[in-house]
């Protein structure tokens, strides 16, 4: 039986905790944060019941790394890496023979490498199967809103990451036009030299002319704070939002009627998996970071599979494959931690048709 742990932190902030405990309801946000510095990375539950169809089975564990996204960013890095390093080695002395990254974790510093040397067990963090679903949703989701990603113009932001690199890699194979959307315009120029394939490319640091007249857009930057501006959506938009903490406010949702906002990354897990822990998925759903632990896992692979900022098209169709083998797939869609019906959908391409 293939072993993993999953490394997991209150991604909405301090007051995450206390859905676990309703009694820190009372505290500040600020004093809450204070609290979390101190505490120590500890294991949240034991998931249980995965089944791959070809047999194979798994079980894991969540562990819990006490900090909040603001934190990860602001306190100093040394501080983070090794809150990050000591949920690894609770990892592996549960058992675990590969540990995922989960949102602010495998961001910090240089994305696992460093956490990576400290542990005798594998680590990956999850990126490769997360771009699969992120550009495969989007695309599904726009054919949905009678869009096809061979005659739209499409966006990423957040482009020149390790996740948006090769969003934009594999979109550019199928879009006409591709804009990259970041802070940095030399990295963006970089970027924008490097790319092969059909789609003609534009950059900019400002997402209101970037995503002005983009029909798909996919969103993945690290930032704390939402940074879609809802107004600069075209009606009939297709926002997939790929980001934790969420790039997207749910505000954009109810003042954009006519823009489809949908959560990047759902995957529904082969099996009678039981995380034992609420997340804000439905049962048998995980995030494809969390997926592509798992995989690791049925497959006993146990190498460091998604590491660092330089991640490559081929790693994410290996991954693609290796999922499609042992039964994961996309979890239909979520829109703010409610599922999208065709009903919904119907309803923001006719606000878009009004438009």
């Amino acid at each position: 039986m293939g072993e993993f742990a999953f490394i997991i932190h209150p991604v909405s902030g301090a007051k995450d905790i206390a859905r676990k405990y309703p009694l820190l309801r009372i505290l500040p946000e600020a004093v809450l944060e204070q609290l979390l510095k101190r505490v120590s990375p500890k294991p949240v539950s034991e998931i249980t019941g995965i089944r791959s169809q070809t047999g194979a089975e798994a079980r894991g564990w969540f562990v819990g790394c006490p900090l909040t996204p603001r934190q990860f960013l602001d306190l100093p890095e040394a501080f983070v890496l090794e809150k990050i390093v000591s949920a690894a080695r609770m990892a592996q002395d549960l058992g675990a023979k590969v540990v995922g990254l989960g949102a602010m974790t495998a961001v910090v510093g240089d994305a696992g490498i460093t956490v990576d040397k400290r542990v005798d067990i594998a680590v990956t963090t999850g990126n490769s199967y997360t771009v699969w679903t992120a550009v495969e949703g989007a695309k599904q989701a726009a054919a949905l809103m009678g869009t096809e990603v061979s005659q739209a113009q499409v966006a990423v932001m957040g482009a020149t990451g390790s996740i948006g690199q090769v969003c934009v890699r594999l979109l550019a194979e199928e879009a006409p036009s591709v804009t990259l959307i970041g802070r940095d315009e030399a990295r963006l120029e970089g970027l924008a030299a490097g790319i092969d394939g059909k789609a003609e490319i534009t950059h900019t640091t400002d997402p209101h002319s970037g995503l002005r007249e983009a029909d798909i857009i996919i969103t993945v930057t690290s930032a704390v704070d939402t940074v879609v501006p809802g107004e600069a959506l075209k009606p009939g938009a297709v926002v997939c939002d790929v980001a934790r903490p969420r790039d997207v406010s749910k505000q954009v949702a109810t003042q954009r009627p006519d823009v489809l906002v949908i959560e990047g990354g759902a995957v529904e897990v082969p099996g009678e998996v039981d995380f034992h822990l609420n997340f804000g998925f439905p049962p048998k759903t995980a995030y494809a970071c969390m997926a592509e632990t798992m995989i690791l896992a049925l497959e006993e692979r146990y190498e460091s599979y998604t590491l660092g900022r330089d991640l490559t098209v081929e790693q994410v169709r290996e991954m693609a494959a290796l999922a499609q083998k042992h039964g994961f797939k996309l979890a239909g869609f979520r829109s703010f931690e409610k599922q999208v019906t065709p009903e919904y959908i119907e309803g923001v391409r006719k606000a878009a048709a009004r438009g």
